[in-house]
């Protein structure tokens, strides 16, 4: 087994990815499938904190579209974010690995609340941490949770796992000779309002030059590869001619 080219990863997950085949909801075997991958990287010593989304049971922005007041819609997200970290966190202690769920939003019952130094602790100690929640504030998405997360516990780069092979120029489920981008700038991808990450999510990985990787994370072996240093998706961060 090869070295991994990175010690402390975030891995960000869509709540679509979650859904499966499915319309909506958790789709049992996706969710076994994930902690299987997350597992198998974190038997080669990597250090893995994940942020999952909500949108397979509810989006809040979606929500507010149709009408709903957006911070009640937001916090109703937050929750459904739980749901995703409960079911994940069940998945991936099957598989052996140590977990720890760190809400933004206090539930005791439930899981712990997010502290900073926690957080690296279990890191340190090789258990998996699911931060959940969000950052605990409406307005601010998923993909803001995994930038910040990612720098208040140093994490080297954040993978954002989704449903095709990286950025494209259009949408690749729409447009079959959309073109796929090995490598970004940040300032490239806030300009050409490409659908990775909300601005505030990118800007902040920007001034931080904290890297992002996107990649088709369905495809079974890719978190591992991405792990090693392997090539896939698109690389974002300021230093393009850089792996």
């Amino acid at each position: 087994m090869s070295r991994p080219a990175y010690k402390r990863v975030i891995l960000k997950i869509s709540g679509e990815v979650l859904a499966g085949e499915q319309p909506f909801g958790i789709d049992p075997r996706m969710i076994e499938y994930m902690a299987k991958e997350i597992a198998e990287v974190v038997t080669m010593g990597v250090e893995v904190a994940i942020v999952i989304g909500g949108g397979n049971i509810f989006r809040g922005i979606n929500a507010a579209d149709s009408g709903m007041e957006r911070a009640s819609a937001d916090y109703m997200g937050m929750l459904a974010t739980m749901l995703n970290a409960l079911a994940l966190q069940n998945a991936l202690e099957k598989q052996g690995a140590a977990t720890r769920i760190q809400s933004a939003i206090e539930m005791r019952q439930l899981a712990e609340g997010y502290i900073r130094r926690r957080a690296i602790r279990h890191l340190e100690k090789k258990r998996v941490v699911i931060f959940a929640a969000g950052t605990g504030n409406p307005y601010f998405s998923t993909d803001t949770a995994a930038a910040l997360r990612g720098m208040e516990i140093g994490a080297e780069v954040i993978l954002k796992g989704t449903k095709v092979a990286g950025i494209y120029d259009d949408d690749p489920m729409k447009n079959p000779n959309a073109k796929k981008f090995d490598r970004l700038p940040f300032l490239s991808v806030l300009d050409k309002k490409l659908k990775v990450m909300d601005s505030t999510a990118l800007s902040l990985c920007m001034d931080h030059n904290l890297p992002i990787i996107v990649f088709n994370v369905k495809e079974k072996g890719n978190i591992k590869r991405v792990v090693q240093g392997e090539h896939l998706g698109t690389l974002v961060r300021d230093e393009v001619g850089q792996a």
